[in-house]
Formats: C-alpha cells, structure tokens, sequence
C-alpha cells in the first residue's frame, strides 16, 4: 500500500492546514517549531487527492468562523432578519455570473481552458438565482427592487467587494476559493432550518425560494462536492491560493453575517425603512410600542 497524499497550506503566516486523503485533519502552528526543521514551512508540490483538498478547504473555512466563536451572535430568528438575509442574498448573487465569466475570459487568455470550462460552467449555474431572493421579497410584500436599489447590508457589502476585486485579478484563481466557502456553508442548511424561516412567514406566503436553492435541498452538495474534485485536479501553487482565499472568505463572511445578526429588529427595520423611505408591511407588530425599550440581541 503506497503512502497516503498529505497537503498542507499555511494560511495566516503562523497557521498551516495539514489534511491527508484519509480525512484526518489538524492544524499546525509554526511557532512550535524551530523553521529549518519544520517540514510544513515550505509550500507544498505534491499531489492532490479529494480526501485531503476537502480537509484543507473545509479547515480553512472552520479556521476563519473559529476566530469569532466566541462571540458569535445566536438571536432568534425574525422576519425583519430574514429581509436582510434576503436582500444580502441577492447582492452576493446578482453579479456572480457576470465575475465568473470575466474570471473565466482571463484564464482563456492565460492558456488556462480547463479553469475557464470550470468557470463558465458555474456561470451557467448560478444564473437567475438573484431572481429568486427578488421573488421571495416580493411575496412578503416588500418593494424588492427599491429595497436591493437603495439597501445593501453593512456586513455584505465587504464579501460583494471581495468578489468583484478576485474575479478583476490578473490570475483570479482565488474566486474559486470564495465561491466554495459561499457554498459549503449553505450546504449545511436543512429541512429543519427552512422550515423555522417558513414559520416566520404569513401563512400561506412562500418565500423561502432562494434558501431552499442554497440549501442541502437544492443543487448546493452536488455544487461542493464538483469544485472539490476539480481543486483536487489542479496543480500546487492553484491549490494553494484556493485553500487561503477560502479562509480569507470565510473571515470576512463570519465576522459580515456576525455584524448583521448582532443588530437589533428595530434597528434592522430603521436601516430598511429609511433606504425605501416607507414602512416594510407584515412587520408592523414588530416595532416597539410607545415608552418600550428597544430590542437588543446579546453576542453568544
């Protein structure tokens, strides 16, 4: 039996991700070791497998959230929060297709047409979806495109930008990076998860159309899984800068989303109502009466 494949990614300059194609997985920190005896401290050239090109991606992602862990916010869920999160979830969707298709032209130039199948292919997929985020605003009666017009999320706003400067490099491997982290963190949506979001919702009122898309439901597993098989295929060096644009990704998104979960109902109406200039419908029982204190979302 010939040994297993075992890759590693330094990520944050003291931090590197070892993974092995047997799934195992653990962290190495430099600092432990003296540089000249440390066998992690020189960039990886070897091989890849889809076992160990998962453990460094879904490590990255773990080591990126593990940073705000500790003050992770867990409100209850609200109709006024999942506004936001749809209204987040069109601006991170509406220009996708357009960046993959630039990120898709650039490696074309650069003799790259396996990367540029790839990202194509995943242009084609993601096509629409910010339609979907449209219509399930619409079904709650919000103006949905005055709202994503004049409203984006303090805590978005960071990972929109991050995709759009990726996609413009000059060698933008690094979007594959992101749009996995995007992915496989909506994979771990369930059943169970939209239907507290459905419960929300007026009855009769469906709108739960992009979550259920970006969910375990939808195409998002088959989505994850392809793009491991596919890091797996490149060489080092790609890996390499996809492993630490993962992190980078989830870095920003967990600190983005933890922004947007710390702030009040109230607060997260005001911001709305203010961009559209009318008060949001289904959610006037929501506001705070007359002389009652503001509602307030402790950190975890």
């Amino acid at each position: 039996m010939g040994q297993l494949i075992t890759e590693w990614v330094n990520v944050t300059g003291d931090i590197s991700i070892i993974a092995r194609e047997s799934g195992e997985v653990w962290f190495h920190t430099r600092k432990d070791t003296k540089e000249d005896v440390d066998p992690f401290a020189a960039p990886m050239t070897g091989a890849s497998s889809s076992g160990s090109a998962v453990g460094l991606l879904d490590g990255a992602i773990n080591l990126g959230f593990a940073g705000i862990e500790k003050r992770l916010a867990r409100p209850e869920p609200t109709l006024a929060g999942y506004i936001v999160a749809l209204v987040g979830a069109y601006h991170t969707s509406v220009h996708t297709p357009r960046n993959l298709r630039r990120a898709a032209k650039r490696f074309e130039e650069l003799g790259r047409p396996e990367v540029a199948a790839y990202l194509e292919l995943r242009a084609r997929e993601e096509t629409g979806h910010d339609r979907l985020a449209l219509k399930d605003l619409r079904a709650l009666g919000v103006p949905a495109e005055q709202l994503v017009a004049n409203f984006m999320p303090e805590g978005i706003e960071p990972l929109c930008k991050r995709f759009d400067d990726l996609c413009a490099q000059d060698y933008p491997i690094g979007c594959i990076g992101y749009s996995y982290c995007l992915e496989r963190i909506a994979a771990l949506k369930q059943d169970s998860d939209i239907e507290k979001v459905q419960a929300l919702c007026p009855d009769g009122i469906d709108a739960t159309r992009f979550l259920r898309s970006h969910s375990s439901l939808g195409s998002e597993a088959s989505h994850v899984a392809e793009t491991i098989e596919f890091v797996a295929s490149l060489p080092a060096n790609d890996r390499i800068s996809v492993v630490r644009e993962t992190y980078q990704s989830a870095l920003i998104m967990a600190n983005g989303y933890n922004h947007e979960l710390l702030k009040s109902e109230t607060e997260m109406l005001a911001e709305m109502e203010q961009a559209i200039g009318e008060p949001l419908p289904h959610i006037a029982g929501s506001r705070p009466s007359q002389g009652e204190e503001l509602d307030t979302r402790p950190a975890a």
